[in-house]
């Protein structure tokens, strides 16, 4: 998996924690048609459930800019018509004018459905989101940066009883955690590490739109975490949230047996 433990942070905080990208950084991977990630996209896109746009929304301008970056990273070209499949990324385009959303390219939501976020401000977006008021109370200023032309990111992840990248709660019911919580070892090998790479995309092109990718990357638990340091700060991250955030999250069943298998590990 492609995540860096460093961006686990203690005590743990719901903010948006954005970096400025550099200019030889990428913002697109490749999609392998022999993953399990095209198969679950595939499936969204022949149910005809990948996109969804405003009335009159014209999202051209935002493919372009798509297309743009992928010969800048030396992608073969693609045809926007087949987006969803070029790339392991979901899309979205953030209007800056609006500060909404008028158009989503997304597969496999974490636990959330896209057609309930078409067309919504940046702050209704995320006003389920646990310990959100800094978050909130930023999003203006946020939507201002997101589209000022530069380029960002963000990292954002979890802990998952489920393998399935697409997470949509209406296509499918939540997995449960593992029934054997005295065992550690075994609750954890149940586990998958779950982290998303957010980032934004200048459109440029006489408009103030930004394109908002999310690329989900998902692993075993006990795969990821490799050292005892990894289970440390993971532990640490773990044990700060608050009990709305575990909610949220869908934690709370889970939090004391990772807990007891991160803290073994970790000594």
């Amino acid at each position: 998996m492609d995540f860096d433990f460093e961006l686990i942070a203690a005590p743990f905080r719901m903010q948006p924690g954005l970096r400025k990208l550099g200019p030889d950084e990428p913002q697109l991977t490749p999609l392998g048609t022999d993953s399990a990630l095209y198969r679950e996209k595939l499936a969204v896109v022949q149910a005809g459930g990948s996109r969804l746009q405003v009335p009159g929304f014209d999202p051209a301008p935002a493919l372009a800019a798509i297309a743009a970056q992928a010969r800048r990273e030396g992608h073969p070209a693609f045809d926007p018509g087949s987006l969803e499949l070029a790339f392991e990324e979901d899309f979205a385009i953030l209007d800056g004018d609006t500060g909404a959303l008028p158009w989503l390219s997304v597969c496999v939501p974490s636990h959330w459905a896209p057609e309930d976020k078409l067309g919504l401000p940046f702050a209704a977006v995320h006003a389920p989101v646990a310990d959100a008021t800094t978050l909130l109370a930023a999003a203006p200023h946020l939507v201002r940066l997101a589209t000022s032309g530069d380029r960002w990111e963000r990292h954002v992840w979890t802990v998952s009883p489920s393998p399935r990248h697409d997470q949509h709660p209406r296509r499918h019911a939540r997995t449960p955690w593992p029934a054997a919580a005295d065992d550690t070892d075994g609750f954890a090998r149940q586990c998958w590490f779950r982290a998303e790479r957010q980032t934004f995309l200048p459109v440029g092109q006489g408009t103030r739109q930004a394109v908002f990718t999310i690329r989900v990357m998902l692993a075993p638990l006990a795969e990821v975490v490799d050292t005892p340091a990894k289970a440390a700060r993971l532990h640490d991250a773990l044990a700060s949230m608050t009990p709305a955030v575990l909610v949220y999250k869908g934690l709370a069943p889970a939090r004391e047996p990772l807990l007891r298998w991160l803290a073994g590990t970790a000594a």
